[in-house]
């Protein structure tokens, strides 16, 4: 019996509420030796009072040394074993704009970026271009034809747009063209297992034509392609957790997510605030809340220690809004660590908060990684986080005799 089967046995309703709130990449590392790291120097009262009422620890995405990616991390934080359910960014970019992807389709997440006059990428993100000024770019590679596969391009947020190519015989293991770096080009789309050779050539045929739709643009005049993939198949949070879930997430690629554990996704906010009004709104509806909050993520990745800080204080900010509403279970934690001091995801395992009236509370005073070593939680695989949650909300039934 595997872990889902065994909660799937013993899952039992009650009129419990779960809140999962998800800042993007919370963990961190102090800039020099000794010293505090981005959620350490943040004032957080708020945050630092649930500390001392509940248990804290260290959550690990995947494995020890392991560095995630957002799915696996969030899957993980969902339940799911990241190692066994393995979800190309691309299904989850397009699931998350609500695009139905069908049995011979391959889902692209894509960057926009700025390629040089010698085809070199000097910007990964062709500055962080907005949405109103890619939107319309996206829909002019609409244009590519390819003879015997339909092509769908849609819009996403700031420099990401989605690639859908549909046609028999095509798999979703293709390498992502991003090389990870300035200076040099994009990388030719390379299968991965023989399934894919016919993906990478009509990829390599789309970069192609949408190199040309785009030469003349200043900043947006190239892509890469990331996250090929099919759509996968989950079991539900209604069937493994007996839970009705919801969803509120302003990034699709999170939205995606959620909708493919069977999620719902619920408002249209773009703040964090409007994030807690949908949470108001439709608390009475769900069992269970995932609020993702994505500029901790962000701000890690650019580098900017105190920008993080900052957005960490913004998260504490609304957290009397969350406690208000008195959920049996509150959680915060993180998809995976993100130090500005590295500029990009870790390994290091993730501060975690679990409060409930039920906990074995620990002689933390503050929410911080520090503490989180120190915590009565441990450092535990992410996968088993929603099992405490459902233990410490009454919904787990006793197992054998």
């Amino acid at each position: 019996m595997d872990h889902l089967e065994l909660l799937r046995e013993l899952h039992q309703k009650n009129d419990s509420k779960i809140v999962m709130l998800v800042a993007d990449g919370l963990g961190g590392l102090p800039l020099e030796p000794g010293g505090m790291t981005e959620l350490e120097t943040a004032k957080t009262p708020q945050l630092d009072a649930l500390a001392k009422r509940g248990v804290l620890g260290g959550s690990i995405p995947v494995k020890p040394g392991i560095t995630p990616g957002s799915g696996p991390g969030h899957l993980g934080l969902f339940g799911y074993d990241p190692l066994q359910f393995i979800i190309g960014r691309g299904a989850l970019e397009a699931t998350g704009i609500g695009f139905e992807l069908g049995p011979n389709d391959v889902a692209i997440r894509a960057n926009f970026c700025t390629l040089d006059a010698a085809g070199n990428i000097t910007d990964r993100r062709a500055g962080r271009i907005s949405s109103e000024e890619s939107a319309p770019l996206a829909i002019r590679l609409r244009q590519v034809k390819i003879p015997g596969v339909e092509v769908f391009v849609e819009p996403v947020k700031e420099h990401r747009f989605v690639v859908v190519l549909r046609a028999p015989g095509l798999g979703g293991h293709v390498a992502d063209t991003d090389p990870q770096r300035t200076g040099v080009p994009p990388l030719q789309p390379t299968a991965t297992k023989p399934d894919s050779e016919k993906t990478a050539q009509v990829a390599a045929e789309f970069v192609k034509q949408a190199n040309v739709l785009l030469k003349d643009e200043k900043k947006a005049n190239g892509m890469t392609l990331r996250g090929f993939s099919a759509k996968p198949n989950l079991p539900s949070y209604e069937q493994v957790y007996g839970l009705k879930a919801a969803a509120i997430a302003v990034y699709p690629m999170y939205k995606g997510l959620a909708r493919l554990v069977g999620m719902e996704i619920v408002g249209k906010a773009q703040t964090l605030a409007e994030q807690i009004d949908v949470l108001e709104q439709n608390w009475a509806k769900y069992d269970f809340f995932f609020i993702h909050f994505k500029y901790t993520d962000s701000t890690g990745e650019d580098g900017n220690f105190a920008a993080k800080v900052q957005r960490i204080e913004e998260l504490d900010g609304v957290m009397s809004r969350i406690t208000k509403l008195q959920p049996t279970v509150l959680i915060v934690t993180g998809d995976h660590s993100t130090p500005s001091f590295l500029k990009s995801h870790s390994w290091h395992p993730v501060p975690t908060l679990l409060v409930s009236d039920c906990c074995r509370s620990d002689e933390s005073q503050a929410f911080g990684e520090r503490d989180c070593v120190r915590g009565g939680l441990g450092q535990f695989e992410a996968k088993y986080l929603m099992t405490l949650a459902l233990a410490n909300a009454g919904r787990l039934g006793k197992f054998g005799a």
